[in-house]
């Protein structure tokens, strides 16, 4: 193959509410951790042991909005991105280094609202690449 590829393909669960910045110009983006978890027996003590990994996902305008409609802490969700990686600095100059997931699709597995109307899963399928927006306000947040 002489091409690359950046994909990356959660499912796991929200960590947080999403949060939303808003920009000039109507765009905004959502914020939100995602934890997936790996369980695994330790083959010397017979441990079941659990690992969590957390990863910041970053939704782009409309897919953004009807994350934060219909996502809470705790809810399942699958997605699909790629990973980008940012610095900036910090008002004393300190750099900073963080890593994210931008989601291009994703489909909403469990939330707490299907949950209360006792419904198991949700239909709200999203391929949100149409929302992408790379206006260069974005990439400082």
């Amino acid at each position: 193959m002489n091409g690359t590829l950046n994909k990356v393909i959660l499912i796991g669960h929200l960590g947080d509410d999403v949060k939303m910045h808003y920009f000039e110009g109507g765009n905004c983006i959502g914020r939100f951790p995602l934890a997936t978890n790996e369980i695994y027996i330790n083959k010397q003590t017979n441990e079941k042991i659990a690992s969590t990994e957390w990863h910041n996902l970053v939704v782009r305008n409309k897919a953004a909005e009807i994350c934060e409609k219909y996502l809470s802490k705790g809810d399942k969700i699958y997605v699909e991105g790629r990973i980008k990686s940012r610095q900036w600095q910090t008002e004393e100059g300190v750099t900073k280094y963080t890593t994210e997931i931008q989601v291009t699709e994703f489909t909403f597995l469990t939330t707490k609202k299907d949950i209360e109307a006792g419904k198991q899963g949700s239909s709200v399928d999203v391929k949100s690449a149409n929302f992408d927006s790379n206006s260069p306000e974005e990439d400082l947040y």
